[in-house]
């Protein structure tokens, strides 16, 4: 059997050249190295570092940052003790205020138990006063000239509280005016008045030398043709109250009425009239 002869080739055998693979692209951070090279390198965080083992027989703690108690600096030491030194004088301070507020809402409380009760027991009522009669001589009118006028006021006085007596003091006014001019003045009797009890009193009241405006003047012509002539009676009196065995301290009693009267001589006639009152209690 022959043998089979392959033709030979001359030709140089073909060699294929195998290529590295291309290299993975850079990433961000190299390219921005390349396009600035100035700019530091970022360093690898805290977890490529290998954490540091605590030595064998401790313990490690971690504690949140918000409960971490700081040492104040050297710098601000002694502000913060002297701070804390204030502290007990603040509470000592407050605790006195409480005492002191404590105390003053105990004592108005049995002020005003005690007026209550008072209340209850003598049932007080304020005086009245009233003008009764008026007597005027001295003021004449034809004459340009300054005026004497000379005024008798009848006054009553009525105390109405069963359990209660009225002590009137020294001290005591009473002013008559015209138009805020006044006409003359005086003063009351100094008595004690019962209790339940009306007391009816002449007080003089006199003026001298007094220059009337031709205003004022005028103005009482006119009201003696009408019949009208107006007047102010001013009383203010000092008094204490009798309760029971005790006397209260100086309390003024003031009276305010506003009267006419026909015509301005001893036979004047009251016309119209009206009392304000009030006390001033110290």
């Amino acid at each position: 059997m022959a043998d089979r002869v392959h033709p030979r080739d001359d030709s140089p055998p073909q060699t294929t050249e195998l290529k590295p693979p291309p290299p993975p692209p850079p990433s961000q951070e190299e390219e921005d190295q390349a396009h600035h090279p100035e700019s530091p390198k970022k360093l690898a965080g805290p977890q490529s570092e290998k954490p540091v083992q605590p030595p064998p027989g401790t313990y490690v703690i971690q504690i949140p940052k918000d409960q971490v108690y700081r040492v104040p600096p050297p710098e601000n030491a002694q502000r913060f003790e002297r701070l804390s030194r204030r502290k007990p004088r603040r509470s000592h301070c407050c605790c006195c205020i409480c005492w002191f507020l404590s105390f003053l809402a105990a004592f108005l409380f049995l002020v005003g138990l005690a007026a209550a009760i008072l209340y209850l027991v003598f049932r007080p009522e304020s005086p009245d006063y009233s003008i009764e009669r008026v007597s005027i001589s001295g003021l004449n009118l034809t004459s340009s000239g300054p005026i004497s006028p000379e005024f008798n006021v009848t006054v009553r006085a009525n105390n109405p509280n069963n359990k209660i007596g009225i002590y009137y003091e020294k001290g005591s006014s009473v002013n008559v005016y015209n138009d805020g001019v006044k006409m003359a003045t005086g003063s009351l009797p100094v008595f004690y008045q019962e209790k339940n009890n009306v007391t009816v009193f002449v007080t003089s009241l006199k003026g001298s030398a007094i220059e009337l405006t031709s205003g004022v003047r005028t103005a009482l012509v006119n009201g003696v043709s009408k019949g009208t002539v107006p007047f102010n009676l001013a009383l203010r009196a000092p008094v204490k109250f009798k309760v029971g065995s005790v006397k209260t301290w100086k309390i003024t009693v003031k009276v305010d009425c506003d009267l006419t009267v026909d015509k301005l001589t001893a036979s004047a006639k009251i016309g119209s009239k009206g009392c304000d009152y009030g006390v001033d209690l110290w």
